[in-house]
């Protein structure tokens, strides 16, 4: 449809998104989920259902001469009293595969949370316009990276020529699961999350279901994992059980074989890499829960600390040490039956010694550099020769070897 001020309005549809499995509708437009609603009916956690719509690795791919493009967007930005407000999320262009540009919408929506009391509150705001302009005029792939921290609804999507899907240049799929710190934490944007500078290095398309604070070993989520058409798969399993306290090592050892038989129920042969935890030195010997620090928060800072006791360990507490050490026997054990699952301990993409040199800001979640160094490391011991993913089939993803009972929604991986 021609407005009559030379845009042309493209409806946005799941073809024209990579990265979400579900698309739902609103009141203005359409919000990208990274869990199918199925899966979302599940679980009625507030965080989870804040992490799961925010669309890290979401991206609008589009082929076009367009050399303009605006997107009406409306965003859910989050507000922590007494800590430093947040940035304004970042929308990042792509033009074949480059950078070509970086924007942010002010205002929209406001999502309130009181880290003292654990309260939230929505008010609703207004709708905002990010525009791209001086694009070359000759045919091309464009990507628009929705921002990885950031709750966005897409109200319009529109062109100074006509767009269309852009099409499947036959790169194998990844499809990785993990905490806040695969979602992206504190990364600069979200082409510069972990996950996607280790995509984008490794030549892959990526899938990214990294949802702060809910990688709890949920079976919804492994049951999306195995449903969801990928020619990689990674778990990152261990930082927020340990925040959260959820579980004694009692539960955890048959929580992570349940998870992984899931996955194996429709990926049996898929390569399969369980990634331990990063270094975190105040949980590397106290188990959780971590707690915001009141007197930082007090002095306008963001930052945590462990509320555990190390002797806790006895009582089954799980620290990361403890974790790391189940998820390599258990790898180990499985492995002699799976030639395809691999391990990958997180203190060789962070470990004690980049601690000392960059650590976590708020001691739980890595910083910009922090992340362009994961994912430097990641690409090179996941996807070079030696590695897991190594020899990964360059093809489209296939279907489950084994029919699952549930599909994972309509949208394009």
């Amino acid at each position: 449809m021609d407005t009559g001020h030379g845009w042309i309005t493209t409806p946005v549809t799941a073809d024209l998104l990579r990265g979400a499995l579900d698309l739902e509708r609103t009141a203005h437009g359409v919000l990208p989920h990274r869990l199918p609603a199925w899966a979302r009916a599940q679980c009625a956690d507030g965080q989870l259902a804040m992490a799961e719509s925010q669309p890290s690795g979401v991206r609008l791919a589009l082929r076009t001469r367009a050399t303009a493009v605006e997107l009406d967007v409306l965003p859910t930005k989050r507000v922590y009293p007494g800590a430093p407000p947040r940035p304004d999320g970042v929308y990042d262009l792509l033009v074949d595969g480059r950078p070509a540009g970086r924007a942010s919408v002010a205002g929209g929506s406001t999502l309130t949370i009181d880290m003292a009391t654990g309260t939230a509150e929505h008010r609703p705001g207004p709708v905002g316009t990010i525009r791209f302009s001086g694009l070359p005029g000759r045919a091309k792939d464009v990507e628009i990276w929705l921002p990885h921290n950031e709750t966005t609804e897409l109200v319009a999507l529109r062109a100074d020529a006509p767009v269309e899907p852009a099409p499947d240049r036959g790169r194998a799929v990844w499809l990785h699961h993990g905490s806040s710190i695969s979602h992206g934490s504190d990364a600069a944007s979200p082409t510069t999350t972990w996950p996607a500078l280790a995509a984008a290095r490794a030549g892959v398309e990526l899938v990214n279901l990294g949802f702060g604070g809910g990688a709890l070993l949920d079976p919804f989520t492994a049951r999306t994992l195995r449903d969801t058409p990928a020619d990689l798969i990674s778990v990152k399993i261990g930082i927020n059980l340990v925040n959260n306290d959820l579980m004694r090592l009692r539960a955890f050892v048959p929580a992570v074989h349940g998870f992984l038989d899931t996955i194996r129920e429709g990926r049996p042969t898929t390569p399969l890499l369980v990634v331990s935890p990063i270094w975190c030195p105040i949980h590397e010997d106290t188990p959780g829960p971590s707690v915001p620090d009141l007197d930082a928060l007090g002095a306008g800072r963001l930052s945590f600390r462990a509320a555990g006791d190390p002797a806790e360990r006895a009582q089954g507490k799980l620290t990361l040490g403890v974790i790391r050490d189940e998820l390599a026997r258990i790898v180990e054990q499985r492995a002699a039956e799976d030639p395809n699952l691999h391990h990958l301990d997180g203190r060789d993409l962070y470990g004690e010694a980049d601690s000392a040199e960059l650590p976590l800001p708020d001691r739980l979640h890595p910083d910009a550099a922090t992340h362009r160094r994961i994912g430097e490391r990641f690409a090179e011991l996941a996807f070079t020769a030696g590695g897991p993913f190594a020899h990964h089939s360059a093809g489209k993803p296939g279907t489950p070897d084994t029919a699952p009972g549930r599909g994972a929604g309509s949208a394009r991986p």
